[in-house]
């Protein structure tokens, strides 16, 4: 009977959420927003990545559309697309800041490319083959241009990130939410690489991240019988999706039936603004135009 309770509950979570998302769809339509593409046009996405807090949102929507939904743009959404991705690869090249992430999106939009051009006739591609392949080659390019960029050594006299003391050392990497950037910055020095093997800190990543029911079912264990936190955060990322977090996100007002960005806000004439407002996760903007 509890059982049963649990299954009804989730399903009623499913439901809700999929009828708000159709809800969201149906207002979206009403004012001019009948496509991904079209979505994706009226929307400032050139101007989001040079906001730091909004990057990492529009280069993970880039991807979701690389993965999934490049078919659907129409010839301008195409450009758009393209021309975003353009400023993102210059940016990263110019200011060295999350080259992992653009390697991965470049990596699966190489992938998709491939699929499709190889499979032209038997899926639809809006526009013509040799502007694909010639873009095919552009993305080739980036790859290799962020395959051979050189961090350059910054020189400063003043206090670094080795000067600091340890406890404020391990208070930055307890806030890191990403697996990858504790590595990285582990590579640093040989005392940030001592903090950043701690095993409390990649058993906080995983709880934080992961349900207590997916730890068992992936438990990784040493010779001496402790639980490997740091080897589980990894297996468990190949099973479940991590946690998404963003510095800001776009949002959907639906008094006003506006997407805005939540830091930038908009002026709602509700009486509760905020009980009008629903986070907008670059795979629920995708979902938006499933339906």
């Amino acid at each position: 009977m509890e059982k049963y309770s649990i299954m009804k509950s989730m399903n009623m979570h499913r439901k809700k959420g999929k009828r708000t998302i159709l809800e969201m769809t149906q207002i979206l339509k009403r004012h001019g927003y009948c496509t991904l593409g079209e979505a994706f046009n009226r929307l400032d996405f050139s101007s989001a990545i040079q906001d730091i807090r909004r990057f990492n949102y529009v280069v993970k929507l880039l991807q979701l559309i690389a993965k999934s939904q490049l078919t659907s743009l129409s010839g301008v959404a195409q450009k758009n697309y393209f021309n975003i991705l353009d400023k993102i690869v210059q940016k990263v090249l110019d200011d060295h800041h999350n080259p992992r992430l653009i390697k991965d999106l470049l990596q699966d939009l190489s992938s998709t490319l491939c699929i499709l051009i190889r499979g032209v006739g038997k899926s639809v591609l809006v526009g013509n083959i040799n502007i694909w392949i010639c873009r095919l080659e552009t993305i080739l390019a980036w790859q290799q241009q962020l395959q051979d960029l050189q961090m350059t050594k910054q020189v400063n006299n003043g206090l670094t990130l080795s000067d600091l003391p340890l406890h404020m050392l391990n208070n930055i990497l307890y806030r890191f939410s990403d697996g990858w950037d504790i590595i990285t910055l582990g590579q640093v020095t040989p005392t940030l690489y001592m903090l950043s093997e701690d095993r409390q800190l990649w058993k906080k990543l995983c709880q934080y991240h992961f349900a207590e029911k997916q730890f068992c079912r992936h438990l990784i264990l040493s010779e001496k019988g402790h639980i490997e936190w740091k080897l589980m955060y990894f297996a468990l990322q190949k099973h479940y999706p991590a946690k998404e977090q963003y510095g800001d996100t776009l949002h959907f007002c639906r008094h006003c039936s506006i997407l805005f960005w939540k830091d930038s806000g908009h002026p709602c004439t509700a009486a509760d603004p905020d009980s009008c407002f629903t986070p907008v996760s670059p795979q629920h903007f995708i979902d938006l135009f499933k339906f």
